[in-house]
């Protein structure tokens, strides 16, 4: 027999030091410390479910199958609306809610993805003893599929770019928000960038090679990869470099933000990730108001920033890009994912389908 200095324990061994649910999962967070983009969405998964238990007066240990099913059904409509949803505003704002909308089921599905790999975590150390999000039903790839649709047409973005060109300037301040406003819809609409590379991006990170310019990103997963930059973005970087009095063109070492937060005169301090997707979002809110059609007003209203990277590569490929290089430029996995974006694809079988008729003589 082992002496008692020696003798293994009978339970499990929690490999944290964590005393509560908020402190396990700051652990966890911990650990994605250095991705701040999927430290920001993860902190944002597991505090909604920390407040939902918190409301109904359970922890994490309690969670059953069945209140699994419970917040899904909360997420798609979150009750009571008013306790949840409001503007969406910075988290520090006293009158922030953790939803701006009930969310889509692809962001659902997400969700449910991310609080797997927190329950999953914490069992893993020890302070949990179970994981019923693993009890999840495998669900088909139709999620994916409809978030293909979320992009701006020909005509959407046209009109947004006279929404642009006709923002405010009466004061310097305005024209300033102006400046910002434009280069950054150029720079997600020509690049295909995630909001969160642009937050992180500073000047210094673009370098020219046999006279061409890329951008060296670190994208989602923590993958580096380079970005090309066409001449027509360069002209605008210019242009917004020199309404902030910089040289037009980024030097080696340049630790200027690619996209500036307007303050004092002299202080260059990067956007936030959320100001980035405020700041798209009351520029789609101005070309809803005087846009010309229900469709449109639609398609506006329901915006976001993550659809200027599905903008891109429908409009990359519409343009004649090859699909290879358009997956390339925005970093897919598979080329099949890019695929989904060719619209013209289907346009011609539509067009295919006129040739079926009832009478084959017609």
């Amino acid at each position: 027999m082992l002496p008692d200095t020696l003798r293994l324990p009978s339970g499990p061994v929690q490999l944290i030091q964590a005393q509560s649910d908020a402190q396990a999962v700051l652990t966890w967070l911990a650990e994605h410390a250095d991705k701040p983009a999927t430290l920001a969405g993860y902190r944002k998964e597991a505090e909604r479910l920390l407040l939902w238990l918190g409301r109904r007066g359970q922890t994490l240990a309690q969670m059953k199958r069945e209140d699994v099913q419970d917040y899904r059904r909360f997420l798609a409509a979150p009750h009571p609306a008013e306790q949840w949803i409001g503007p969406a505003r910075p988290r520090s704002h006293p009158d922030w809610k953790p939803f701006s909308k009930p969310l889509s089921p692809q962001s659902i599905h997400h969700g449910m993805t991310v609080l797997g790999a927190l329950f999953a975590y914490l069992n893993a150390a020890g302070y949990l003893n179970g994981n019923p999000f693993r009890l999840l039903r495998k669900r088909g790839s139709a999620p994916g599929r409809q978030d293909i649709e979320r992009f701006l047409d020909a005509a959407c973005w046209s009109h947004l770019l006279t929404t642009l060109g006709k923002l405010p300037r009466h004061s310097e301040r305005e024209a300033r928000h102006a400046e910002r406003a434009r280069w950054l819809f150029t720079l997600l609409y020509l690049t295909g960038a995630r909001r969160s590379e642009v937050a992180a991006a500073l000047a210094g990170d673009l370098t020219q090679r046999h006279g061409n310019w890329w951008w060296n990103v670190i994208g989602k997963g923590g993958v580096s990869a380079r970005i090309p930059l066409s001449d027509e973005l360069m002209d605008a970087l210019a242009r917004y470099r020199t309404s902030l009095g910089l040289p037009a063109k980024p030097a080696t070492g340049d630790d200027t933000p690619l996209v500036c937060r307007i303050g004092a005169k002299g202080k260059m301090t990067p956007l936030s990730d959320k100001a980035i997707y405020l700041i798209c979002k009351e520029v789609f809110s101005r070309a809803q108001q005087d846009a010309d059609s229900d469709e449109m007003k639609a398609q506006l209203r329901r915006a976001s920033t993550h659809w200027l990277r599905h903008t891109a590569a429908s409009h990359q490929l519409e343009a004649g890009v090859p699909l290879l290089l358009v997956s390339q430029n925005l970093r897919h996995a598979s080329i099949q994912t890019t695929r989904r974006y060719l619209h013209s694809e289907e346009d011609a079988r539509h067009q295919a389908s006129q040739l079926h008729k009832t009478r084959r003589n017609e």
